[in-house]
Order: structure tokens, then C-alpha cells, then sequence
């Protein structure tokens, strides 16, 4: 497993930014890309006030009702200057909120200056929170490992092990089976609101390498059903060569976990030998984890039975 990464910034292209967060976009080429440095939000308020001591220039900056209205009682030329103290900053973006048609002066500082001018129909607090859950999501702390990730039943399992040890053809199994692949051969790794969320690398997203076969994509091979864009990692399956003199847990009673970005995953080591078949080893084992969550645990029931047989 790979060292925490933390994001500290992270470039996109303005096209998928107005997507997600259901912008327009009034001033920009939606193929530039934009940088994002910092989880908050800012209202420009204080600025256009005159107060400059501390503003957070790295931030999305927010124009609603409130600023606008400010706007309407001032004359140009004090118009002109708040808005040239605002675009002079070297912000990353000006939205303006509830479809309130821009001032003119804000698109041609917004041309001069080369800061993406965008524009939403929702409330101020409505893009705020939007913004925030996209943000949190853009920068969180991440990582990338070399796995299998896919949803099986609602949980999201990680196949973890060494090349050769049939990750690929299990995950295969299981989409025939009518699970879902999120991720094959590497993971992306995200921690947001304490949970692991993980998705494939964008060059190789639902494609798949199947010895013996070569490349397949699996959303073509198999349906939109058959993929997932991302899910939460519940659960890591480690498949390891079996060894003999290894002493493999049979009772399911050992709390076994992996640490992932500060995090303690559940996990159980699967051994593979001839004949076994991994599939579904590996989907009762995502099942009998969901029943455990549950307050089901097969193995506690059983050793209650017996001492009531005592």
C-alpha cells in the first residue's frame, strides 16, 4: 500500500467543473482548466466594502443577492473600483448566483484579468453546497493502489495480491455473476468524510487485461450495469499463493485489518490453490462481512450452540 498523498491543489477543465456543479459558463474556454487549492467558499463582501486585509484569494468567490444589491447603490466609479480589487486578486473563479444578469464591467475585468466568469440559476446556498461536497471530493487526501475494486451485493471489496494471483478473472466471474467492476489493476483512492471511496484512473477506466485475451472493455462487453464509477471500500480480500505451513483463519473470528489513508479496513486473506473457485469464495465472503454488519456473526452463533449442547 502506497503513503498518504494529500492534495494540495488540483487542476480540471472548466467543462466538467460547470457540469457537475451545473454552472454556465459567461466568460472562459470550457477546455481551459482551472485550479482549486482550498476547501472554502468566499463571499467578496468585505472587499467590495474597501477591507483588504484579509481576503482569501485562493478560494471560489460567490456573488449573490446581497452582493448585488450592494452593487445597485454605488456609483460607477466606486462600482469600478471594488470590482477591479476583486478580479486583481488572482481568484480561480467568480460565480454569480440566482441568474442575476452580471454587470457588464465584471465580464470585461473577467476577459482582462483571464478568471473564469461562471453563472447558476440555483440559491446562494444552494451552489455553496454544492461546491463544498465537489471540493471536498476534488482535494481530499488520496492515494493509488494496485487492486481490483468492485461492488458486490452493496459492498465495496478491494482484491488486493500479487500479479498472477487471478484478480482480474475473479473480478470477471463476478461481473458474469451480475456484480459490478469499479476498478481494474489500479485504484484511486480518496478519503472524504472519513470513508475510503475509490474509482479507476480515468486512461483505463472500466477497461480490463485478461490473460490470455488481452484488453477488454467491460461496459461495452457487458452493459452500463455492469460498471460503477465509484463505491465505498467496505472490505479488502488479499488472494495469496497457499502455502502449506501458513495457518489460514477458519472460524472467521479474527478482526483483521488494512490501513488505508489512516483508516482501518476490514480485511481477510484468501489463499489460492487449483480448482478453487475464487468467485464466489470471494462474494461469501463479501456477504457473510454485510451479515456481520448486521450484528449476524455465523461464528459466534455457532460456538453458542455448542456450549448450549454442553
Amino acid at each position: 500500500m502506497q503513503e498518504q498523498e494529500r492534495r494540495t491543489s488540483v487542476s480540471v477543465k472548466l467543462k466538467d467543473f460547470c457540469e457537475h456543479c451545473q454552472l454556465e459558463l459567461l466568460v472562459g474556454n470550457e477546455q481551459d482548466y482551472i485550479t482549486f487549492s482550498s476547501l472554502l467558499i468566499n463571499r467578496p463582501g468585505l472587499l467590495f466594502a474597501g477591507f483588504e486585509d484579509y481576503f482569501g484569494s485562493q478560494r471560489v468567490q460567490v456573488i449573490g443577492n446581497a452582493e448585488h444589491f450592494y452593487f445597485e447603490q454605488l456609483d460607477e466609479q466606486a462600482r469600478d473600483a471594488a470590482l477591479e480589487r476583486l478580479f486583481a486578486q488572482h481568484i480561480p473563479c467568480v460565480i454569480v448566483t440566482r441568474g442575476i444578469a452580471p454587470h457588464h464591467r465584471s465580464l470585461e475585468l473577467a476577459e482582462r484579468y483571464n478568471v473564469p466568469f461562471l453563472g447558476s440559476k440555483l440559491t446562494t446556498t444552494a451552489i455553496n453546497t454544492l461546491l463544498a461536497d465537489y471540493l471536498d471530493d476534488l482535494l481530499a487526501p488520496s492515494t493509488s493502489l494496485h487492486g481490483t475494486l468492485m461492488d458486490i451485493g452493496g459492498t465495496g471489496v478491494l482484491l488486493t495480491g500479487d500479479s498472477g494471483m487471478g484478480k482480474s478473472e475473479t473480478a470477471l466471474e463476478l461481473v458474469h455473476r451480475g456484480h459490478r467492476l469499479v476498478a481494474d489493476d489500479a485504484v484511486v483512492v480518496r478519503k472524504v468524510d472519513n470513508q475510503l471511496i475509490g474509482r479507476a484512473p480515468e486512461s483505463i477506466k472500466f477497461f480490463m487485461e485478461v490473460r490470455g485475451i488481452g484488453i477488454i472493455d467491460v461496459r461495452s462487453m457487458f452493459g452500463v450495469g455492469s460498471v460503477l464509477d465509484s463505491d465505498d471500500i467496505n472490505l479488502v480480500v488479499q488472494l495469496e499463493k497457499w502455502k502449506s505451513d501458513m495457518t489460514y483463519d477458519r472460524f472467521g473470528n479474527e478482526n483483521r485489518t488494512e490501513e488505508i489513508l489512516g483508516l482501518q479496513i476490514p480485511k481477510m486473506t484468501i489463499p489460492v490453490m487449483p480448482g478453487r473457485n475464487l468467485a464466489i469464495v470471494v462474494e461469501v465472503a463479501a456477504r457473510n462481512y454485510r451479515l456481520k454488519r448486521f450484528g449476524y456473526d455465523a461464528a459466534q452463533s455457532l460456538a453458542e450452540r455448542a456450549n448450549l449442547r454442553k
